[in-house]
């Protein structure tokens, strides 16, 4: 996320930190790298404009520069402009008579349908609340298809009507069955188009109407930069919204779409998308965004991703066998599994700040799913007892997960040597599995 703008900004920045004078003149150049480095980003040509005419301003303020230490708070005002131009966090409105109405809104392939079941997901996980999906978009081939396969794998219920061609009575039943079984929210998942037209605003209209929704989410492309806040312009004037979620940040996306969204529309971002599952939307936090943004890692973050999938028994018994060298393949195969639910390995990297992470930040994804296909290959003695695979029993492993006996050769090797290494550890000194980023 954001990988060539926090590159340029944190080399313009260090810069600006390993002087200990600083001048006008100084200030302005690294102003004029800051502003390359948003509109590379393609963050809307007014939107850096102003941001960096702000900073500026504070900047080469008389306090600023006579400080003791001008670079750090030239740093912070960046890191506070950042902030203020994304916005104030905005929490989803939770309150009121159930069943709540949340509406998707957006074009064709922005990521509506996987949002509704990431918000599903998320309400469900966080909030504890009951969410039905609703099945309003009924232009698209497949949509009810694809939304009811989504809802099944975020555990929320599931609304259609193949006997409609009209949203509108899909969404009024959809209310209906929520009122019935209990449900708490609705998310409605609507039409879209390749672009902005008038049939698509006037269904979007008449759906609208009819929701009274709590909240109104305008699903953008991240990928698609100045594109999508061009679309979010016209949809807030025909329809209007309470927030975005903005999608595929996990992706190539220059963060142009997420650094403009506020600042042309007035709007908060509510939430990103991270990933193609329903696990992959994050809410949106603008101080932790920013700290990301300028190289600052969001550590904080982290932790809550580790929490999700660990809690504190199973780390001390985890620390217990790592310590008494009974910690086996199947322990491993274990852990595997609970860093690959926390998220892309490069994803969690990029939480760390900039100067705590690996020089080489080329994570070969595929690794995790060769290692756990290597390990399900075994038999359970042989998990427990690496040493008694042997080399014909390596071919079958090797044949089974569909690898190399290389790979095999190299698994075990690995966990020799990280074995080694813990039973060298002192107690108390455990903090994690070495060997696993390399």
């Amino acid at each position: 996320m954001f990988e060539n703008l926090t590159d340029m900004l944190s080399e313009t920045l260090r810069k600006l930190t390993g002087r200990g004078v600083l001048t006008e003149s100084d200030v302005k150049q690294a102003m004029r790298q800051v502003r390359r480095a948003l509109l590379e980003a393609d963050v809307n040509f007014k939107v850096a404009r102003q941001f960096v005419s702000d900073v500026s301003a504070k900047a080469t303020g008389e306090n600023v520069l006579k400080s003791l230490a001008p670079g750090k708070q030239v740093v912070k005002i960046v890191n506070d402009e950042i902030v203020e131009l994304l916005g104030t966090a905005s929490p989803l409105q939770l309150s009121g008579a159930p069943p709540l109405v949340y509406l998707l809104i957006g074009l064709q392939g922005s990521g509506k349908t996987t949002s509704a079941a990431g918000l599903a997901r998320w309400l469900s996980d966080k909030k504890d609340k009951r969410v039905l999906l609703a099945a309003c978009d009924l232009q698209r081939p497949a949509a009810i298809d694809q939304l009811e396969k989504v809802a099944a794998d975020a555990g929320a219920g599931f609304f259609c009507r193949r006997d409609t061609k009209n949203p509108v009575e899909v969404l009024k039943g959809a209310v209906d069955e929520a009122r019935l079984k209990n449900y708490d929210i609705v998310i409605a998942d609507t039409a879209g188009r390749l672009h902005v037209d008038d049939d698509l605003m006037s269904e979007l209209e008449s759906v609208s109407k009819a929701a009274g929704a709590s909240e109104t989410l305008l699903v953008l492309d991240g990928l698609s930069g100045q594109d999508a806040v061009n679309v979010a312009v016209e949809f807030q004037e025909r329809i209007g919204f309470t927030g975005s979620i903005i999608t595929k940040m996990d992706g190539d996306s220059r963060g142009g779409a997420a650094l403009s969204f506020r600042a042309v529309t007035g709007k908060p971002i509510k939430f990103l998308g991270t990933g193609e599952g329903v696990d992959g939307l994050e809410q949106m936090d603008p101080e932790r965004l920013a700290g990301r943004i300028l190289g600052m890692g969001d550590v904080v973050g982290l932790v809550e991703k580790a929490q999700e999938v660990y809690d504190i028994k199973e780390a001390q018994k985890l620390e217990k066998k790592l310590i008494s060298n009974s910690f086996t393949l199947e322990d491993f195969s274990g852990e595997l599994k609970r860093i690959r639910k926390m998220g892309s390995v490069t994803d969690l990297l990029g939480m760390l700040p900039k100067n705590m992470r690996p020089a080489e930040m080329d994570i070969d994804e595929s690794q995790f799913t060769r290692m756990l296909a290597i390990i399900n290959s075994m038999t359970v003695r042989e998990r427990h007892h690496p040493e008694i695979i042997n080399g014909s029993r390596r071919k079958r492993i090797s044949m089974g997960s569909g690898t190399q006996v290389s790979d095999v050769n190299r698994l075990l090797r690995e966990f020799r040597s990280m074995k080694k290494m813990m039973k060298r550890m002192r107690p108390g000194k455990v903090t994690g599995i070495p060997g696993i980023f390399r």
